[in-house]
């Protein structure tokens, strides 16, 4: 077992939901390994309030979660990064800043849950499950034994995790 931590930036465009949950799930699954992160091209400014009610739902810690821009991330100076996910599909057709560390990168493209119209109840459904696949999906990608993996084994297990469907309904 190694004492290094992984730095993980997950992407999406508004930084306001499906990245949020995610930097929360991988900073509690993680235990310690991975120091996770999230960012967006055109952030909102505000985190999702039906993001924060699945982590408090899960309970999971949301001190701290903001919705910030990519570039904070691509400042001189900035946490190298291991990892970077984009989580949503348009924040995978742009064109992202250099991230410092020249992470691995790979596209989990999920739904987004803030988009859904509908009641509040058709709208938590969409909260929980990009939840369910943000955790299934984290869960595999911490199985993984990256310290085993050469670079281009790992990257296809990043990539193959990125194209697991969805949770049936």
């Amino acid at each position: 077992m190694t004492d290094r931590i992984y730095n993980v930036l997950f992407l999406c465009t508004g930084n306001s939901a499906r990245s949020i949950m995610a930097e929360a799930l991988l900073n509690r699954l993680g235990q310690g390994r991975f120091r996770a992160f999230s960012a967006g091209s055109h952030p909102t400014g505000q985190v999702h309030p039906l993001a924060i009610e699945q982590l408090e739902r899960a309970r999971l810690t949301t001190e701290g979660l903001r919705s910030k821009d990519w570039n904070e991330f691509a400042r001189p100076g900035a946490q190298p990064l291991d990892f970077a996910f984009t989580v949503c599909d348009k924040a995978a057709s742009e064109v992202c800043p250099v991230w410092p560390g020249q992470p691995m990168t790979a596209h989990w493209g999920i739904e987004d849950p803030a988009a859904v119209q509908g009641d509040e109840t058709q709208r938590r459904r969409a909260f929980a499950l990009a939840f369910s696949v943000l955790q299934r999906r984290i869960s595999l990608f911490l199985s993984l034994p990256i310290t085993k993996l050469d670079a281009m084994a790992l990257q296809r297990e990043l990539d193959d995790i990125g194209h697991l469907p969805a949770p049936g309904p």
